[in-house]
């Protein structure tokens, strides 16, 4: 119907604008909005897009409120909660931390707190007080000679190439500024990681980026160089990403400039691939050996891996070998699968990997079953934002806390969800030097730090108001979980009861 409405209008309304101009000249300007739309008309009825086909035209207007839908859900449709992965509730609550304002919200609760899935906690008429000191922890365990003094927040893993320069210049500024580390992702230690000299954690993926032969295997020599370094304090073996755990990774041609591909060893201007599994080794014995080699090459610097829980019996195997071998680890980072920075395919987000709150305390029952808790830190990094969330990360098992789309949207990140693009159009994800320049570092550094310092005086106010003096006493009991429209329960019900340390070792 509208195609042969279509036919039929182009030549009426020609005819029309012919006759109006032999009474008003001007009516031959017409021409210029006819002319387009008759182009185009008359392609769309050549274009196989079925839309288009049928609906001459007007059958744009669907695309363009189609691209344009995004910003409208957020901007007008999204209620204070219901944005994903966070909620606009959440990111002003970030945004307020991070520019020094107030974080009080008048009213009460927008919560539906009866709702399935809210979690609380219960509070004490005799509140603690979390002390300064208490906000840091020893990562090294007895075979680290070099221990790291750490905050229980750092910057998670986000490579230089999927963020801009600038605003990976501006997360280690904040760093330096606030005494916390920035996770180097595994893109390699860039310049912009090293002008202004926070402290670092080297995460070695697959490719192993920044220290790699040609061949894109591991390069001991380069790697020795650059990991004794004063600025790198821990260095990250990562085995699985939480985003697409198993898949490996691609960083495009479009975003791999003369910059990049000498920060990472690799040729300008052509896909930058990573394997999904390490050329290095195969098995957890042989992982282990890696971590040796890995922290002598150091110099004794603690030395991790960072992974997503997927098949258990897997993780159990890793710690039958730190057992076996008496090798292990300083700490594992626990990569949470509901995703992060990285862009995926999105069954692999949707699909694969263990959500933190369900990761976290497998792990911390397998070590402290296997006897190894005492000696590894467990970091957790999976959608952390706020105070809470960490008071219930660390209750779940924690020790630490990564965070990564937090500090994104300090340095003025609006979830615009396009980091992939290569157009993010706060300059944060993008290699164009046009959009990058919109992070101003002395700024976002500042709202780094800002929003760094105020997400742990929430955690130690939280703890305290609960009635605690350490973050060490938070446990599963502490976390009132509900999980359907009934009373609540603690988050220790719905997990494996908790090991005794070397239960699982008969002792």
């Amino acid at each position: 119907m509208y195609r042969q409405l279509f036919y039929l209008l182009t030549p009426l309304s020609l005819a029309l604008i012919a006759v109006l101009s032999i009474f008003w000249l001007p009516a031959l300007w017409l021409l210029i909005i006819w002319l387009p739309l008759a182009l185009i008309g008359l392609h769309d009825l050549r274009c196989p897009t079925n839309v288009l086909n049928n609906y001459p035209v007007i059958g744009h207007l669907r695309y363009m409120l189609e691209f344009v839908r995004p910003e409208l859900r957020q901007y007008f449709f999204e209620s204070e909660t219901s944005g994903r992965p966070f909620s606009r509730e959440k990111r002003n609550l970030i945004n307020a931390r991070a520019d020094g304002g107030s974080d009080t919200s008048p009213f009460g609760t927008i919560r539906d707190v009866e709702a399935p899935g809210y979690n609380f906690s219960g509070h004490s008429i005799q509140p603690g007080e979390v002390s300064e000191e208490n906000r840091r922890i020893v990562v090294g365990g007895p075979q680290c000679r070099r221990p790291y003094n750490a905050s229980r927040l750092n910057i998670s893993a986000m490579s230089f190439g999927s963020l801009s320069g600038s605003a990976v210049e501006a997360m280690n500024q904040g760093a330096r500024m606030g005494g916390f580390a920035h996770d180097t992702g595994e893109g390699a230690i860039s310049p912009y990681h090293e002008k202004h000299g926070g402290d670092l954690i080297w995460e070695l993926g697959t490719a192993y980026f920044g220290c790699r032969t040609k061949e894109g295997r591991f390069d001991p020599d380069t790697f020795r160089d650059k990991a004794q370094g004063d600025q790198v304090k821990m260095i990250e073996i990562k085995i699985s990403q939480g985003a697409k755990p198993s898949h490996g990774g691609l960083l495009p041609a479009a975003k791999v400039n003369e910059e990049i591909a000498q920060t990472r060893q690799i040729e300008a201007g052509q896909d930058c691939p990573s394997p999904a599994s390490h050329p290095e080794f195969s098995n957890p014995r042989e992982m282990l050996e890696f971590v040796t080699r890995l922290r002598e090459l150091s110099d004794g610097k603690p030395v991790g891996i960072k992974l997503c829980i997927g098949k258990r019996s897997e993780f159990l195997s890793i710690c039958r070998a730190m057992v076996e071998t008496g090798t292990l680890v300083d700490f594992i980072t626990v990569d949470g699968a509901e995703g992060g920075t990285g862009a995926a395919p999105q069954e692999f987000s949707d699909s694969l990997g263990a959500y933190i709150d369900e990761a976290l305390p497998f792990v911390d029952n397998a070590l402290r079953g296997t006897g190894l808790r005492q000696h590894i830190r467990l970091i957790a990094s999976g959608k952390v934002a706020l105070g809470y969330d960490m008071v219930v990360k660390t209750a779940l098992g924690a020790d630490m806390c990564n965070a990564a789309r937090a500090f994104m949207f300090a340095v003025g990140c609006i979830q615009a969800r396009r980091c992939h693009t290569n157009r993010c159009p706060t300059g944060v994800t993008t290699q164009d030097p046009k959009r990058a320049r919109a992070v101003h570092v002395p700024t976002k550094a500042e709202r780094v730090r800002q929003y760094h310092k105020a997400t742990l005086d929430s955690f130690a106010a939280l703890t305290g108001a609960m009635g605690l003096s350490r973050f060490e006493d938070l446990s599963a009991e502490h976390i009132q979980h509900r999980s359907e429209y009934a009373p609540s329960q603690p988050a220790s019900r719905f997990s494996w009861p908790a090991l005794s340390d070397g239960q699982l070792l008969g002792r």
